[in-house]
């Protein structure tokens, strides 16, 4: 039995059973993969999947057993490589965020400029995806940290924290009636065409469970993935938009009008996410800590060990 064999039955499995695009995210042949597989329930004296034909159709029961023991070992695999890393070079390395475009466009600009100020040697790079996706990159391995809002808060397999709250804005070409509006409503904005998040996306529930709560059903003509879409067309005058505050800029959308629109709407929490039980390198607290400076390395290690400071805001 060796580590190798643990990793290919996990990316089999990461890979949904399809062994050809395991064998290629791990650069080497399906044969290959298939042969260590064999090997490792062969001195098991189980088989981890059910097959048909060649083909892998399901994990069994034991399977799950040895799938759950192998994702903990390959972590600590993982954490001892980082261990080695962090004394033999404190300031190089690298860090993978996973994260929305609402964050990755709006939130993290000012955030990254200063770590790579601070920590010129690390390599850093953004995947982006929508909430549950993010969660997938950290639990996979590929990111080493997650920032969403919404359905990040509900991945227990990742330790959240909490970083701020944010709200929204209602914006239109800036001479929609919209505008003039006095006070702004849910039952105003409902009479117009609606373009906002995709339902998978940044908020999209508390948008909707305000309607919900005062009888309304908006006519949502189009959603979209990202906040640019949406002010894209908006300026088309396809309909007016709800999005993120953080995304409107005055200076920058001139073609368009913003009304705040916290008072209609639950404040959302962005958090980030990490695998419980990782251990991070020194530059990953200092990025954690420059997102949101009350998450400090102890407060950070605290909520890791599931106990001491309580890192709400």
């Amino acid at each position: 039995m060796n580590i190798q064999q643990l990793r290919y039955v996990f990316e089999v499995v990461r890979h949904r059973l399809n062994v050809s695009e395991a064998a290629e995210a791990l650069f080497t042949s399906q044969p290959g993969v298939s042969k260590q597989i064999r090997q490792l329930e062969d001195e098991l004296g189980i088989e981890i999947f059910v097959r048909h034909g060649k083909r892998l159709v399901a994990v069994t029961e034991p399977g799950q057993q040895v799938l759950a023991i192998a994702e903990r070992m390959l972590l600590d695999v993982d954490n001892l490589r980082q261990v080695g890393a962090e004394f033999s070079n404190e300031a190089s390395g690298s860090l993978s965020i996973a994260t929305t475009h609402t964050q990755a466009r709006y939130a993290l600009p000012p955030v990254i400029r200063a770590f790579m100020t601070r920590y010129p040697n690390v390599r850093l790079s953004l995947h982006q995806g929508n909430p549950r996706q993010v969660c997938e990159y950290v639990l996979s391995g590929e990111a080493d940290i997650a920032i969403a809002t919404e359905a990040i808060a509900e991945e227990h397999e990742l330790v959240m924290l909490p970083c701020y709250q944010w709200n929204r804005c209602v914006i239109a070409p800036v001479r929609h009636p919209i505008l003039s509006t006095q006070p702004l409503t849910l039952e105003g904005i409902a009479r117009y065409p609606i373009i906002t998040y995709d339902f998978a996306f940044t908020g999209r529930n508390q948008i909707n469970k305000a309607f919900i709560g005062r009888g309304l059903k908006p006519n949502v003509v189009l959603t979209a993935i990202d906040s640019d879409i949406i002010k894209t067309y908006v300026g088309m005058g396809l309909g007016i938009g709800i999005l993120a505050r953080m995304a409107y800029d005055a200076a920058v959308d001139k073609d368009l009008g913003m009304l705040d629109a916290a008072h209609l709407f639950e404040s959302s929490t962005t958090r980030i996410g990490v695998r419980r039980n990782a251990w991070l390198r020194g530059y990953v607290y200092a990025f954690i800590e420059l997102f949101a400076p009350h998450l400090s390395r102890h407060v950070v290690d605290a909520a890791l060990a599931g106990g001491g400071e309580d890192p709400g805001l």
